[in-house]
This record gives structure tokens, C-alpha cells and sequence, in this order.
């Protein structure tokens, strides 16, 4: 009995955004009907390979991708721009609690499914909206990719390394950090008109657009811009407001020192054998070793090529201050605390008896997540689903139209 069960979920949407939202919503007990165009589904289903193997070691075209962020969801396949699909979604929407999309905007309204439309059969709904540039304004109407929001909401400016070293230049994230923190946002906004409707028994609208997500969280480099007026600049894997906090290369390879307040910062030099430093004045406070960043960091870094870094790391822990290597994900997914919080899961798939996924990091002490379905193929719980609303007769003759899959 998940903290969700009960509620309904009508997934529209593609991708990753709206996905990842349906997904933690899922995980946390909704039942999330996922509609999919028939024969193609989630653009993500072809963006492979990598592809899942069976059990025969064999690819089987269902794409990684696609199973990063489908797990506990139901797969419906209807082609939504029919008219017949139309009316399957409105017969689903009368006892749905949550619709999630990300068309471009005003898109569904030819197809009577906005919330204008929905809301008038359901006065409950809460119905959740994901677009790059979000409802109004002069980009309102342009489709938005994770990529192009992370170059124009100012990310990629202060991610990478400094223009006059080796490899300068604006970097995105390695993951698709607008589209995975636009979901996690949305699922804020969606439990959030959950709650309101608890109190007033009606549902809401709820616009999220990317690139505001991207611009509120620029957080503490957004802050320092607003507050000092100079464009903050990149700078690479050191800090824009901590020294020493960075990554530093031992004889061997590196790891990295985040050393959050000054009284780790005598820790830090006392356990590595510089304990002469605190006391030099360029050094003592944290805003004197922002001033003298280079000086302090040529020190540092000449001194950690005398040992290895599983040495510096052992002896910068044993005083508390944060330290760890640079794991690539087959090390990250060894790593012993990630498998004590069970961060792996196991689940069985129609196509292979043990399927490994990522698992959740919610932990919730009395409706904990449930792992109830593998990510599904294209269409599985169609006629399961859509059985609620018509008769068999009638699926069989949307299934010959092409209506269903």
C-alpha cells in the first residue's frame, strides 16, 4: 500500500520529463496508465542500442533508455489524434486523478484533450503540463530540448572547465539534468494540487516549463550573479565560494577534497602533514583562501602527487572531513553503501527472468515504494486497461482500425 495508492495517473507524455515524474509517482504507489502511439511508442523505445538481452544473451530492441524511467507504469497503446482514441482518453479521464503531458503548447486543444476539455468531465483533475518554454511568452510555442535549456538557462556557463586550460569551454551535465529536475519538480506541483484538492474537492492546472526549472535552480551561482553583478565564470571541479573544495591528483589518480568551513580546513592540513598552513594569514579564513586560490591550490596540489590517492583518502577520513575517489558507474554500483540502501533492484520482465534497474531513493518508514511492474512493452495492458471503459467486442474492432495496438 504505497503512499499513492488510489490514485490514478493518465501519462501522455514522452521522453524524460514527464516520464520521470509519472515514474516517481508511480513508484510511490499510483496506478500510471502510460498511452503510447501504437506500433512506435515513447520516442525512447528506439534509442538504442544499448537494448535489454533476453535470457538468451540475445538484444531484444527494448532500449535502456526507455527503461530508466517506465518502471511500475502501465503501457495502453491509442492513437490519440483518431477520434476514437479521443474518446477512449475521455472515458478514462471521468475516473482519472492525474493527467501528465508534454505536447507543445495548446497542441492537445484540436484534439479536445486540454484541460480546458478534460476538466469540464472531471472538475477533479489535476492536470500537469511540461513544456521547454512553458505556456505564455514569446517561446511558448517552440518545442524545448534539455540541451538547449541547459546552453540558454546560463548551466553550461558555469559547468566545465576555465576557457584557458586544457579542454575549456562550456560542458553540459552528463545526464539530462532540465528534463530529470523538471520531473522531480512537477511531481512536487502534482502532490502539492493533490493535497489542495483534499481541502476544496477541485482539481487544477499546472504549467512547467524547463527553462524556469533551469533558472531556479542556478541557485547559489544564480544568487552570487544577483548579488555582486559579476557573471560568474566556470570552474571546472572546484567551488565557486569554497577552497579547498575540488578534485586533486594523487601519484597515482585522483579524488576529491570538499572542505566545507575552516575548522575542516585545519583538520584537512593537520591529517596530510601541512599543519603550518591555517596559519599562514592568505589561508586562515575560507574568503582569504578565495583570494589566494591559486597559491593555495599550487600547494595542495604539489603535495598530493608524494602519496596515492587511497592513502590520502584514508588519512583525510579518519578526521571527518569529506573526501571519496572518482568512481566510474560499474565502481559506483559496487560501492557497499549503495548496495545496503538497495539501490539495484531486481525485477522480472516478460522477456527476461531478472531484469537489474536503478532503484528509488525515497525511503518512507511505513508505505515504502513498491516495486510492482517492470517497465513494459508497448501496448501490455492495453485491452487490461481499456477493458474498464468498452466492451471486448469494441476493442476487437479498434484494434482492426489501428486505434489500439
Amino acid at each position: 500500500m504505497g503512499a499513492l495508492n488510489g490514485i490514478r495517473v493518465l501519462d501522455l507524455s514522452r521522453v524524460l520529463a514527464g516520464p520521470w515524474c509519472g515514474q516517481i509517482l508511480a513508484d510511490l504507489g499510483a496506478e500510471v496508465i502510460k498511452v503510447e502511439r501504437p506500433e512506435l511508442g515513447d520516442d525512447t523505445r528506439l534509442w538504442g542500442p544499448p537494448w535489454m538481452k533476453n535470457d538468451a544473451g540475445e538484444d531484444t530492441h527494448e532500449a535502456a533508455y526507455y527503461q530508466s524511467t517506465n518502471r511500475n507504469k502501465l503501457s495502453v497503446a491509442i492513437d490519440i489524434a483518431s477520434p476514437n482514441g479521443q474518446e477512449l482518453i475521455k472515458a478514462l479521464i471521468q475516473d482519472t486523478d492525474v493527467v501528465i503531458e508534454n505536447y507543445k503548447a495548446g497542441s492537445l486543444r484540436k484534439y479536445g484533450l486540454d484541460y480546458d476539455s478534460l476538466s469540464a468531465i472531471n472538475p477533479k483533475l489535476v492536470y500537469c503540463s511540461i513544456t521547454g518554454f512553458g505556456q505564455n511568452g514569446p517561446r511558448a510555442e517552440e518545442p524545448g530540448y534539455d540541451f538547449i535549456i541547459q546552453g540558454m538557462g546560463g548551466l553550461m556557463s558555469v559547468t566545465g572547465e576555465q576557457d584557458d586550460l586544457p579542454g575549456g569551454g562550456p560542458q553540459k551535465v552528463g545526464v539530462a539534468f532540465s528534463d530529470l529536475t523538471t520531473g522531480l519538480y512537477s511531481t512536487i506541483a502534482i502532490q502539492a494540487a493533490l493535497l489542495n484538492r483534499h481541502s476544496t474537492g477541485l482539481g487544477q492546472y499546472i504549467d512547467m516549463a524547463l527553462l524556469d526549472v533551469q533558472i531556479a535552480t542556478l541557485a547559489s551561482q544564480g544568487m552570487n550573479y544577483l548579488s555582486s553583478g559579476k557573471v560568474p565564470v566556470r570552474y571546472g571541479n572546484a567551488h565557486a565560494n569554497i577552497v579547498p573544495y575540488q578534485v586533486f591528483k594523487a601519484s597515482d589518480r585522483e579524488f576529491i577534497i570538499a572542505c566545507g568551513n575552516d575548522g575542516q580546513f585545519v583538520q584537512l592540513c593537520n591529517s596530510i602533514g601541512l599543519p603550518e598552513l591555517p596559519n599562514d594569514t592568505r589561508f586562515k579564513r575560507n574568503a582569504d583562501r578565495i583570494r589566494h586560490r591559486s597559491e593555495i591550490v599550487e600547494i595542495l596540489s604539489q603535495h598530493f602527487l608524494n602519496k596515492t590517492a587511497d592513502e590520502w583518502v584514508a588519512a583525510i577520513h579518519a578526521v571527518k572531513v569529506p573526501v571519496g575517489v572518482i568512481n566510474n558507474l560499474q565502481q559506483a554500483f559496487k560501492e557497499p553503501q549503495v548496495i545496503a540502501r538497495n539501490m539495484l533492484i531486481h525485477m522480472p520482465h516478460p522477456l527476461r527472468e531478472n531484469l537489474t534497474l536503478i532503484g528509488s531513493p525515497i525511503k518512507l518508514s511505513r508505505t515504502p515504494v513498491e516495486y510492482r511492474n517492470a517497465p513494459p512493452l508497448l501496448g501490455e495492458h492495453t485491452r487490461l486497461i481499456l477493458g474498464r471503459v468498452v466492451s471486448a467486442e469494441k476493442l476487437a474492432e479498434l484494434k482492426d482500425k489501428g486505434v489500439i495496438g
